[in-house]
C-alpha cells in the first residue's frame, strides 16, 4: 500500500551513478556490487552522498532495466570505472512512498499508475526510486520506505 500520492517538482539533482542494462531476474544481485563500488569510488574522492540510493529507470522497466544506481552528490564527480556523473531531472512529478520490503515495489507502482490514470495525468517515460530506509538502516523489511517519482508531462 502506498501513502497518498502528490504532485511535486523535482530540483535537479548531480550524482554519481553506475549506468546498468540488466535482465530484470539478474537485479537483486548487481544492486549490491553496484552500491558498494559506487561508495568505493566516491570515498576515493572525497565525496559524501548528498541523500538517498536511487534507482532512475531511464526507460520503462520491462523483462530488462535500463537504468542508473546512484546516489545525489553536491561536488562534481571524476569518471571512475563504471561511475559516472549524472543528474536526476527538474521535472513535476507524481509521487509517494512505498513502505514494506523490496518484493512489492511493482504492486506500488501499479498503485501509482492507477492513481495517475484515475487524475487524467499523462506521464513521461522513465521513473526513479529513492530508497529511504532499507536492508542498511533496519533489517525489518516493514519498516522500509521506497518514495517513487513518476514524471508528468508539463
Amino acid at each position: 500500500m502506498i501513502d497518498t500520492p502528490q504532485i511535486a517538482r523535482s530540483a535537479p539533482q548531480r550524482t554519481a551513478a553506475i549506468p546498468v542494462i540488466i535482465a530484470r531476474n539478474e537485479i537483486q544481485q548487481a544492486f549490491p556490487p553496484a552500491v558498494n563500488e559506487l561508495l568505493a569510488a566516491m570515498r576515493e574522492q572525497g565525496i559524501e552522498p548528498a541523500g538517498p540510493l536511487f534507482s532512475y529507470h531511464r526507460k520503462m522497466p520491462g523483462a530488462v532495466f535500463d537504468m542508473e544506481i546512484g546516489f545525489p552528490v553536491d561536488d562534481d564527480v571524476t569518471a571512475q570505472g563504471r561511475v559516472v556523473a549524472s543528474a536526476l531531472p527538474a521535472t513535476r512529478v507524481a509521487r509517494t512512498i512505498y513502505r514494506g520490503p523490496m518484493e512489492g515495489i511493482g504492486a506500488a507502482w501499479g498503485e501509482l499508475k492507477a492513481w495517475v490514470a484515475a487524475n487524467g495525468l499523462t506521464t513521461q517515460p522513465f521513473i526513479w526510486e529513492n530508497y529511504l530506509v532499507g536492508p542498511g538502516d533496519n533489517a525489518d523489511a516493514s519498516t522500509w520506505q521506497t518514495e517513487l517519482n513518476w514524471p508528468l508531462a508539463d
